[in-house]
């Protein structure tokens, strides 16, 4: 049958949803898809501040992200299913929510720096937060669907709903690692964040104003101390942060900087500055030098010439480059590092400047910041010795630096009279760890000579000296300024005592990370 001509046409679900909400209604609607973005932000940044501090503070970045991100969701889930109990006053209830994660989120990293210094169980306060924080999130968008309900078709509420989630979450990704933790640190955009969740409950008060009637003057009012308080604790970030370091470090601290890899704090005592990385001492000015000419001389006179070309991987305080810039035999060094804040120490604070003789002035050295893995892999080309000096592998990212893979990279770089030297943790502290460092390299395809010396910081340290052909130890020292190393002490290295000696091991490979479990069991033991 032919429709009528005159009858007026049949609206959808969409418009009889539309037509039903007043212009004004729909401009609070579109605010309030502002705030889920926001929410969305500020949610992610928690779980990601989270993560991020458990990893520069327990190490293990797999496991801490893996607890978090299983946690935080599952306790999302929590908070939603609670939301269905909550039957009246919803728009008081998710302002004051959207409040509640403001102080809960805000104030969880500097509440965390100060309990990894003073509480037990670390790890138990970390998740704690994550299960709140998750919680009062998995609340807040249920609630605000349930406020908008009856303005929009239910898939057109929850498609848009949903979006603003989504794209607010990979906002949060892109900022968190370029933006936040670079330009402000890990305490500063834990307060920032807070910052921002109690701008939208403090917004919220005059959005929902008709809903809330004389409760909006209450929640205005805890709205505004909520937000003074934190932007206090923005302004006193910087001292906090200093101060909460002081309590965790035996002298006071001199310098510090987040980078988007790592946290790097100096100290300064009477016996001179130590530098940490994440926590862990990487040196003491006092003796670094026991440590670093043990790295370099070995394996700068088991190469069968004068070494002229020489990589150094890892090694951004510049101290192996000034034990290599000693040989006058040196005509090029190539220095490769990730962090250019690592590299650029020298420059920011003087005394590591003196400390390592200017040695990033020096002419012949180059620096590159790039991961050295993936550098090895693109550019070609043979030095007479490499000297590999990364940080222990406490996680799983610097674990891939000690892998059979990366050492095979590393054969493929080495002249046929070549050598290399390995920093290879502790052979008495972590005498597994060291044999599978050992043996990893050897499984590469190297032949190896293990020794140790004793820096009296760390204790007894371990290296392996590698070659592509079988070698006796070095006997004699080289012909330049030295401080610790003689002839005797020399020989004394490749000595192995038997409370170090050889033990069974697996071989690090990438996709097993043998070595990071073996690190995280036996250093655990002298915590």
């Amino acid at each position: 049958m032919a429709s009528d001509p005159a009858a007026p046409p049949t609206a959808s679900p969409t418009d009889v949803g539309r037509a039903a909400v007043p212009e004004g209604l729909r401009s609070i609607n579109r605010a309030l898809y502002l705030n889920v973005f926001v929410v969305a932000i500020c949610g992610l940044i928690y779980e990601l501040l989270a993560g991020t501090l458990g990893s520069y503070l327990l190490g293990d970045s797999v496991t801490q992200f893996s607890l978090v991100i299983g946690l935080y969701l599952s306790a999302m889930g929590v908070g939603a299913w609670l939301s269905r109990r909550l039957e009246t006053e919803l728009a008081r209830r998710f302002l004051e929510i959207e409040l509640a994660v403001a102080i809960v989120g805000g104030l969880s990293a500097p509440v965390l720096f100060v309990a990894f210094g003073t509480v037990v169980h670390f790890q138990v306060v970390l998740l704690a937060f994550v299960v709140a924080i998750g919680i009062l999130v998995g609340l807040e968008l249920p609630l605000l669907m349930r406020l908008l309900e009856g303005q929009l078709v239910f898939k057109d509420l929850v498609s848009r709903v949903l979006t603003f989630d989504y794209i607010g979450a990979l906002a949060a990704a892109v900022m968190f690692p370029l933006v936040l933790v670079p330009k402000l640190g890990l305490v500063r955009s834990s307060l920032v964040m807070g910052v921002l969740n109690a701008s939208v409950g403090l917004w919220g008060t005059w959005l929902l104003a008709p809903q809330l009637g004389k409760a909006k003057i209450g929640v205005r009012v805890r709205a505004v101390l909520v937000l003074v308080a934190l932007l206090f604790g923005v302004g006193v970030a910087d001292w906090f942060t200093t101060w909460a370091e002081d309590e965790q470090y035996a002298d006071p601290v001199v310098f510090s900087d987040t980078t988007p890899y790592q946290r790097i704090v100096v100290t300064r005592g009477r016996a001179g500055f130590q530098l940490f990385l994440n926590g862990n001492l990487q040196f003491a000015s006092a003796d670094e030098y026991r440590y670093h000419e043990a790295l370099v001389h070995p394996a700068m006179v088991a190469a069968d010439a004068p070494p002229k070309k020489v990589l150094v991987l890892g090694g951004g305080d510049g101290l192996a480059l000034r034990e290599i810039l000693a040989h006058p035999s040196v005509e090029e060094v190539t220095l490769v590092d990730l962090d250019p804040a690592m590299t650029g120490l020298s420059r920011r604070f003087p005394p590591l400047a003196e400390l390592n003789k200017h040695s990033f002035s020096d002419h012949r050295v180059t620096v590159i910041n790039d991961d050295a893995m993936v550098w090895l892999d693109d550019h070609p080309g043979l030095w007479d010795v490499i000297i590999v000096d990364f940080p222990d592998p406490n996680t799983f990212a610097l674990g891939k630096l000690f892998t059979r893979l990366f050492y095979k990279r590393l054969l493929a770089h080495v002249s046929p009279g070549g050598a290399v030297s390995v920093q290879a943790t502790s052979p008495l502290f972590a005498r597994k760890s060291y044999w599978c460092i050992v043996d990893t390299v050897q499984a590469a395809g190297f032949v190896v000579r293990p020794y140790q010396v004793t820096v009296p910081s760390f204790g007894v340290w371990g290296y392996v000296l590698a070659r592509r052909v079988p070698f006796e130890p070095p006997k004699h020292v080289p012909n330049v300024a030295l401080r610790y190393l003689n002839d005797d002490a020399l020989a004394a290295m490749f000595e192995i005592p038997v409370d170090m000696a050889p033990v069974a091991v697996e071989i690090n490979q990438l996709d097993n990370q043998a070595l990071v479990r073996y690190y995280e069991r036996e250093w655990r033991r002298w915590e």
